[in-house]
């Protein structure tokens, strides 16, 4: 198992080198870091002048997404599985655990390995962030909310899941990584930060992602048949890949512990969804219906007030503008 630091070095795969730290230079863990979310929030990180730790088992990353990086000095990549133990030398300010399979057919075809990253995973980082002293932001996900029966839905609403359904294995998860991070906070007083990720959309998510709005657009280049499973009428709030880093990055930096809404309250049916991509890939594409999955959820939008009046933070690009940068990106591939 290699570790890479850049394109020429070489890294133990049970330890992360001990470079020299600059004195004002902050020092940050990604994990996840190879993943959609993850390398843009290292992208990010890398431009306000980080030392960004980035960290993925790449069971769904791809170092493509990050090689871009490698020629930073202030830039390294450990191929490593936060599920075991994870071992950083020197000092650490803050950590983002991004570690986890977040596509229903990755987490249906992983279900252990995603349950234990969002437990074991979970347990090692708020361990190590105990022990260096620093922040850590989890990432949570509205599935915490379930199959809502509110909307929109905020940050105290308890949810509606399913623990033994097909989708528990995410859910519950990420219900679980909440639930040990407030412990943490309150047994230990360690800084922490919880973000609930509603849709998140852009450039470098996977061709086989499985999720509907990836799909939609492959098959729309394609000229292939759209396919939507239920009646379409289900919704979604799709938030911009900017817009959700920009989100992040705030509440890393702001002092509140309690979990916080980040997406886009636009809310569109999957039907619309699907009509809006076939438009503006000029596509040929017919839309076809299957079976819904079960507890697949009927509703999704974020109520953003909090996330508005704590971070001064509201999502930028409207749905159109990102969605063209998203085809344009498919296409390319």
């Amino acid at each position: 198992m290699k570790y890479y630091l850049s394109s020429s070095k070489i890294l133990n795969p049970f330890q992360i080198h001990d470079q020299v730290q600059s004195s004002v230079r902050k020092r940050i863990l990604i994990t996840g870091a190879a993943g959609f979310l993850g390398s843009h929030l290292c992208d990010r990180f890398i431009e306000e002048g980080y030392h960004v730790i980035a960290m993925d088992n790449l069971i769904t990353g791809s170092l493509n997404n990050i090689e871009h990086l490698l020629k930073f000095e202030n830039f390294e990549f450990h191929h490593h599985d936060v599920t075991t133990f994870v071992h950083v030398p020197g000092e650490l300010d803050y950590i983002l655990h991004f570690a986890s399979p977040a596509s229903p057919i990755d987490y249906l075809r992983m279900p252990i390995q995603t349950l234990k990253v969002g437990s074991l995973g979970t347990h090692n980082l708020l361990g190590l962030a105990k022990d260096k002293k620093a922040r850590i932001l989890v990432a949570s996900t509205s599935e915490v909310y379930g199959d809502p029966l509110v909307s929109p839905q905020s940050e105290d609403y308890w949810g509606n899941v399913n623990p033994v359904g097909p989708r528990g294995v995410y859910d519950e998860a990420k219900r679980f990584q909440e639930a040990m991070t407030m412990a943490y906070h309150h047994a230990h007083e360690l800084d922490t930060r919880i973000v609930r990720i509603f849709n998140t959309y852009g450039h470098r998510m996977r061709r086989e992602d499985g999720r509907a709005l990836p799909t939609f657009v492959e098959q729309a280049l394609r000229g292939e048949d759209i396919t939507i499973y239920g009646d379409g009428m289900q919704t979604r709030s799709f938030c911009y890949i900017s817009d959700q880093v920009e989100g992040i990055f705030r509440l890393l930096h702001v002092d509140y512990h309690l979990p916080v809404n980040i997406g886009n309250p636009d809310e569109i049916t999957i039907l619309e969804l699907a009509k809006d991509i076939i438009r503006l890939t000029n596509s040929t594409s017919k839309i076809v219906f299957r079976e819904l999955p079960m507890d697949d959820p009927k509703q999704r939008r974020p109520d953003i007030t909090l996330a508005q009046t704590l971070l001064s933070w509201t999502p930028k690009v409207n749905r159109e503008e990102g969605l063209l940068k998203t085809i344009e990106y498919f296409k390319n591939l």
